[in-house]
């Protein structure tokens, strides 16, 4: 049964879409912020020979780097200033939240409310300017030992490589903060869909070529179709399932009026953890594979074996990243959701679960319903993660768009349309409002 609010949105039209000034700002000032990351991604490095940069990628995009491209939108492929992308960020974001559950001092800071996540977030800049600043610097190296990349090499390449490098991926982690503040949706998570959308056309494209070559069968392309359709409802399917643990509250008495008690329920989301884990996994894979990728001894010796371990639809590669998804499912599910304090705020208000005594027994019960549908969403996510992995490995379609993109896409999509119908719904009240207040002064 739809709820009150989804029958509200069902409502809504582009009359009510009009009249909302304030999000079609917002709208506009998240495309316009989103223009500016494309136009970011088609800038190069100085110092870059475009031609051997090509020969070289086309040779090193048969393992992950080839999904590193993907995420970055295409940068890494033209080596642009936004060619670390956001990842960095990201990496800084779970070191430190990782450090929050080990340390006291980030413990307490985390418990401070707002100031205290002010200063972890400021802690996550500085982390993210180290990584990049790590990072850029093992590319600009790589670049070098390639041959032929680099124009003129030498430690003023690498200074102005690093500088550039670590100054983009600080720019989009200001851009996505400015349009989660004054856009719509979560800014990071929409560089990443944005760049995934950019290349969905030319991986798209490519397919068909090679089935107009020859090189893939109709059926095979057929296939690959089918999965990213059946992929796509799965995932909404299982985005919008929630396990409602029913609250019964007790009857109060105010004044002389006696109030019946009320009954509401506690959703809990099958997959409580969204799309971060695979977004963390992935972008703890892809280190290493970024800093190896360009190497000259990438033929052969260790950097030659771990290219090799961490290709698509290698074993290893398969294991790590769903070990990492389930990791982060587990993780990050305990970070966004204390069932001690929902059941202190439910005792508080007078609410209970039916048949279990309020208090610890509470917090008991809502941990054991969580870890368990956790269980579940963490392998939904693996499932989704790596079925077509397999798929795409065992029949060679050299197309990167797999379950951990259209995840993304399908997460992210059906979280800005929410936002978007928020900012809708709230803007009618506020016109519902105004009309009240109108026809009071009337009378």
């Amino acid at each position: 049964m739809a709820s009150a609010a989804e029958q509200l949105a069902s409502n809504l039209n582009f009359k009510a879409f009009a009249k909302a000034d304030e999000l079609k700002k917002r709208i506009w000032f998240t495309l316009g912020a989103l223009v500016v990351y494309r136009l970011g991604t088609y800038i190069p490095l100085p110092g870059i020979d475009p031609v051997a940069l090509q020969q070289a990628f086309d040779q090193a995009q048969s393992g992950l780097i080839g999904l590193f491209n993907v995420f970055a939108g295409g940068a890494v492929g033209r080596m642009a200033i936004f060619a670390l992308g956001i990842m960095p960020y990201i990496s800084a974001s779970i070191i430190i939240q990782l450090l929050t559950t080990v340390v006291p001092k980030l413990d307490a800071l985390k418990k401070e409310g707002e100031q205290g996540r002010k200063q972890i977030n400021q802690y996550t800049r500085y982390g993210t300017v180290i990584l990049a600043t790590v990072q850029a610097y093992g590319i600009s190296v790589g670049l070098e030992s390639a041959g032929g990349i680099v124009t003129d090499p030498g430690w003023f390449f690498r200074f102005t490589s690093v500088l550039t490098l670590v100054g983009g991926t600080m720019f989009l982690m200001w851009l996505g903060e400015q349009i989660t503040s004054r856009g719509v949706g979560n800014g990071i998570s929409l560089i990443i869909f944005a760049g995934i959308i950019a290349e969905l056309p030319a991986a798209v494209a490519g397919m068909l070529e090679l089935g107009r070559q020859g090189a893939l069968s109709t059926p095979i392309i057929l296939l690959v179709i089918l999965m990213a359709v059946t992929v796509i409802a799965f995932i909404v399917f299982v985005e919008r399932a929630q396990r409602r643990l029913l609250i019964q509250y007790p009857r109060r008495q105010v004044g002389n009026r006696m109030f019946q008690g009320d009954s509401s329920h506690l959703p809990l989301k099958l997959n409580t953890s969204g799309v971060i884990p695979p977004i963390f996994a992935s972008s703890l894979l892809l280190v290493p594979a970024t800093l190896t990728s360009f190497s000259q001894s990438s033929g052969g010796g260790i950097v030659g074996t771990i290219q090799a371990l961490l290709g698509h639809g290698q074993p290893l590669y398969m294991l790590v990243y769903a070990s990492l998804i389930i990791f982060f499912s587990f993780f990050y599910t305990a970070i966004v959701f204390n069932p001690a304090d929902t059941a202190d705020n439910l005792k508080k208000h007078g609410g209970y679960i039916p048949g279990i005594r309020p208090g610890e027994r509470t917090a008991q019960y809502i941990d054991y319903v969580l870890t368990r549908i956790t269980v579940l969403g963490a392998a939904y996510l693996v499932i989704i993660c790596l079925i077509p992995e397999f798929l795409i490995s065992a029949t060679a379609v050299p197309f990167y768009f797999g379950g951990t993109s259209l995840l993304i896409v399908v997460s992210v999509t059906m979280d800005t349309v929410a936002q978007v119908q928020g900012h809708l719904l709230a803007h009618q009240y506020e016109g519902l409002v105004k009309k009240a207040k109108l026809k009071g002064k009337r009378r």
